[in-house]
């Protein structure tokens, strides 16, 4: 099907005010030809009192409709339904109207403000972000916490099987690399302490140093963190996938609640496990002590543990294996929870891990200075 060219002039009516006259077909088809021309149109060819004449105008649609519109505003001319027509028909007017309402809102260029207004930009942001997520990390607890207080008071409801599995994967395989960075951290401790305590002579008290430190923070830190990077991302992931699989949403429609299903498996699971694996760390990091002592110090095994049996009180244990059910919390509610915050693509489900990882560490860091200060003013 042929269709007639658009084509347009630019005249002037009786009152000497320009007047640009449509002709043809402004259609889809047809105004790509005459798109160049209109483009090259200044407020210095033509004034912006110009009106339209469309008495010779063949067919319009919405892509003419869009040029003239787009012509006008860009001569500075009444665009839309203030647009001067001469020979209108009810289709021009509507066209022109619908465009220009439609038409793209001009980008508005940033404000350039200086350094320091940009400084207090971001620290209010970030604080504002900060409270907020604290705010949600403390709901989720406290959800987390009564779903699993009402589990308890019917422990038929528990998925065993579930727990059992989350146990054996984040405990019972987190255990050699846990027990095998205890023990080279203890080596370390123990040369440190050697060679810091030689310069007083009183190198031998270096099985204390290694013993308090492996009881007391060392061994509950390092599992911490460790899980932390370990299993608190596998569990964002895990259950981020699901979110974006849409799993989760199948579960609340067919009646299922995802705290009782995902979240209280993995939080009883960690609770049992974390203290079992700083144990293995504190025995691990000692044993680390007690080679560098046997070899550098010529202190026997026998002679070690009888020091540190006489000298270090047995309390640093119970200090040290307290936090490791907070340490757990936090670990498995952390992840959980940025795995539920997770959306539908892939980039999300990256920076959730990423943020359930650098929040949990955080966490960890920060409660284990809190109860530094607890034991201190307790004279633990």
């Amino acid at each position: 099907m042929a269709h007639a060219q658009a084509r347009f002039d630019i005249t002037t009516d009786l009152a000497g005010d320009p007047v640009m006259v449509l002709e043809g077909a402004w259609t889809a088809f047809t105004v790509g030809a005459i798109d160049k021309p209109l483009r090259q149109l200044t407020s210095k060819d033509v004034s912006k009192d110009v009106s339209l004449d469309v008495s010779q105008l063949e067919d319009f649609d919405t892509a003419g409709a869009y040029v003239v519109d787009r012509t006008l505003r860009q001569l500075g001319a009444p665009s839309g339904s203030l647009a001067k027509i001469v020979g209108d028909t009810h289709s021009v007017i509507s066209l022109l109207t619908a465009v220009n309402a439609a038409k793209p809102e001009p980008v508005k260029k940033a404000k350039d403000r200086h350094g320091f207004t940009q400084l207090l930009d971001r620290v209010g942001h970030g604080t504002v972000d900060a409270l907020k997520e604290g705010w949600g990390i403390l709901e989720f607890i406290g959800e987390a916490f009564t779903t699993v207080f009402f589990l308890l008071l019917n422990p038929k409801k528990i998925r065993w099987t579930s727990v059992v599995a989350i146990m054996e994967e984040a405990g019972l395989n987190a255990l050699p690399i846990v027990s095998m960075l205890s023990f080279f951290i203890g080596i370390v401790i123990a040369f440190l302490g050697v060679n810091l305590l030689q310069s007083f002579g009183a190198q031998v008290f270096t099985v204390e140093m290694v013993g308090f430190l492996m009881l007391r923070e060392f061994g509950l830190v390092l599992t911490a963190i460790l899980l932390a990077g370990r299993t608190d991302s596998s569990f964002t992931a895990e259950i981020g996938a699901m979110k974006m699989r849409e799993e989760v949403d199948a579960m609340r429609v067919m009646g299922l609640n995802p705290m009782e299903v995902l979240v209280a498996p993995r939080l009883i699971a960690l609770l049992v496990m974390t203290p079992f694996l700083s144990f293995f760390a504190m025995i691990s990091g000692l044993v680390g002590g007690l080679l560098v002592m046997w070899g550098v110090m010529d202190i026997s095994p026998a002679m070690f543990i009888q020091r540190i049996q006489d000298t270090v009180p047995g309390q640093n244990f119970w200090v040290g294996i307290v936090k490791a059910p907070v340490f757990a919390t936090v670990i498995a509610l952390v992840g959980c929870r940025q795995g539920l915050l997770v959306s539908g693509d892939v980039q999300s489900l990256g920076q959730r891990t990423t943020s359930s990882v650098v929040q949990a560490i955080f966490l960890v860091i920060v409660i284990d200075a809190i109860f530094a200060i607890l034991y201190m003013e307790m004279g633990l």
